[in-house]
């Protein structure tokens, strides 16, 4: 018996037996559901991976109006797509902490405040030009400039200089931040050859894959890019398909169209999972689905209008009939849990009655309009309608538009006044806080500019006691839960699905799809 399952071990980890098969013929000689994943997964990791082939990959979330300046990356399928041809100077390990990328190393001065990033001597771009310490210095400088419009701009405010010393980038702080290393896994930092200065979206750099076809909103071919510094990727082409349309993408995975796909609803995940030869992956995290307004435009400038707001969502409901068990209760701010600094405060209830009691007091009769589409959140159009049922109950009228999936992330959020969306969450608080809340963050897609809130943030930076660390990050929760224009009624589990065609898949922190590397570390298994 012993050989026998020894026989469909290899079998299955060489994908010559389907998973679900594999689990048939052990379950039959009595090994429990248990054990056998615990066997098949040792043994796909025995048998190493597999090279060449094809990966394709259907991803949710990218329009036809998507960059590829990485400065301007607002989705996550332009985020992969700029995984799979560039580098930042350090990355998010797949347990949260950091690991070396075209840094080989980073250290810093007792106080926190210069910063040294040693480059790494070796590596060339993919147009055959060596990576210097000058090319990762004229990167932060990009996203830094008084003109940039980079996603990076909130995190790159408390830079006071960046020099030079042969491979050294050493970067010096206006006040003292040990979390600077994580600030710089942001995915808009790919070190591009003069900081990208030259040409920002000819897709040179250093990662494992050079593009070769590029129809954005549609489609994405890459090709293993043969002088890569460590021959990281195993696929020899990978294929990227724009499906925003969540059936579409769910079809596509079954039919064997993609391999893997992000964003499986959560209302029909246990019936993608029971689906032959297709396996769900899920994971918490710090990734929220919120409901954005302009706190500076009328009526959300409004202090009243945004309680009367956030007093008549129902967050359990939402959870309930949006997210079937796959997250949690969101509380009007964007830290949760797995935040190691994080700090519970009361939860705001559905509160029918408060709701109309700050509504009347606001003065405001018209309807609040409240712009929607499946591009912006798996369910989101079900959300609007769900907000919109419980703000009737307390006499607050909504009305709600649903925007085209196409070109939401370029002509609706971060421009329309009040708009649902999502964020895949930051390795650290003050990335998230500095990324969307920093009074001067390009991303600040509630335009909430408040000046204690930044005075703590950037006092924050500087506090290397952690006690008094975390409390200010708590009163920054605070005030944002009061007066911002967040109003976060869950935090999204990850599901997403992968066909047995392909082994590699490993839980990792940061976004969705394996921190958007999943084309990169999968392989074909047939």
């Amino acid at each position: 018996m012993k050989d026998q399952i020894e026989y469909y071990k290899m079998r299955a980890a060489l994908g010559k037996m389907s998973r679900r098969e594999f689990f048939g013929r052990v379950g039959a000689v009595g090994v429990t559901a248990a054990v056998a994943n615990t066997m098949l997964a040792d043994a796909v990791r025995a048998a190493g991976p597999q090279k060449g082939g094809t990966i394709k990959i259907g991803i949710s979330g990218g329009g036809s109006s998507d960059s590829l300046d990485p400065a301007l990356t607002s989705n996550s399928t332009a985020g992969m797509v700029t995984r799979m041809w560039g580098e930042t100077l350090v990355g998010l390990a797949p347990g949260g902490g950091l690991e070396f990328h075209l840094a080989e190393s980073v250290s810093s001065s007792p106080d926190a405040k210069t910063w040294t990033f040693k480059i790494r001597s070796g590596v060339s771009f993919s147009n055959g030009k060596p990576l210097t310490a000058e090319d990762a210095m004229a990167t932060l400088e990009r996203h830094s400039g008084e003109d940039t419009k980079s996603g990076a701009l909130g995190i790159m405010r408390g830079i006071k200089m960046v020099r030079t010393d042969g491979m050294d980038l050493i970067v010096e702080l206006e006040t003292a931040n040990a979390d600077l290393p994580f600030l710089l896994t942001d995915y808009h930092l790919m070190i591009q050859p003069n900081g990208g200065k030259d040409d920002p979206t000819a897709a040179i750099g250093t990662g494992p894959y050079l593009l070769k076809s590029a129809e954005p909103g549609v489609r994405f071919v890459f090709e293993k890019n043969p002088n890569n510094w460590r021959d990281e990727g195993h696929a020899s082409t990978v294929e990227m398909l724009v499906i925003n349309d969540d059936t579409a993408r769910m079809a596509a995975l079954q039919s064997g169209q993609v391999h893997a796909v992000n964003r499986v609803p959560p209302r029909t995940a246990d019936l993608v999972g029971r689906a032959p030869n297709i396996t769900v992956h899920s994971r918490s995290g710090p990734a929220h689905y919120v409901f954005v307004a302009h706190v500076d435009t009328d009526p959300f400038s409004n202090r009243d209008v945004m309680l009367a707001l956030k007093y008549g969502m129902n967050r359990q409901e939402m959870v309930d009939k949006i997210l079937f068990g796959y997250g949690s209760l969101g509380n009007d701010t964007p830290i949760n849990s797995s935040y190691p600094l994080f700090t519970e405060m009361p939860q705001r209830e559905y509160d029918p009655e408060k709701a109309a009691h700050h509504w009347k007091k606001s003065g405001h009769d018209g309807p609040v309009l409240l712009r929607t589409s499946d591009n912006s959140f798996p369910g989101a159009p079900d959300a609007a309608a769900l907000f919109q049922q419980s703000l009737a109950a307390a006499g607050v009228p909504l009305e709600v538009k649903r925007e085209p999936n196409d070109g939401y992330w370029s002509e609706v959020w971060n421009k329309q006044p009040f708009c649902t969306s999502y964020w895949g969450g930051r390795p650290v608080q003050d990335q998230m806080y500095s990324t969307a809340y920093l009074s001067t963050a390009d991303w600040n897609d509630t335009r909430f500019k408040n000046e204690q809130f930044d005075q703590l943030l950037v006092g924050a930076r500087a506090e290397l006691d952690q006690t008094k660390r975390k409390q200010m990050y708590a009163d920054m929760g605070t005030i944002l839960h009061n007066e911002g224009g967040l109003i976060c009624p869950m935090f999204n589990d990850l599901v997403e699905a992968t066909s047995d065609a392909v082994a590699g898949w490993e839980q990792s922190a940061g976004f969705e799809l394996m921190d958007l590397k999943a084309p990169i570390k999968l392989w074909v298994t047939a």
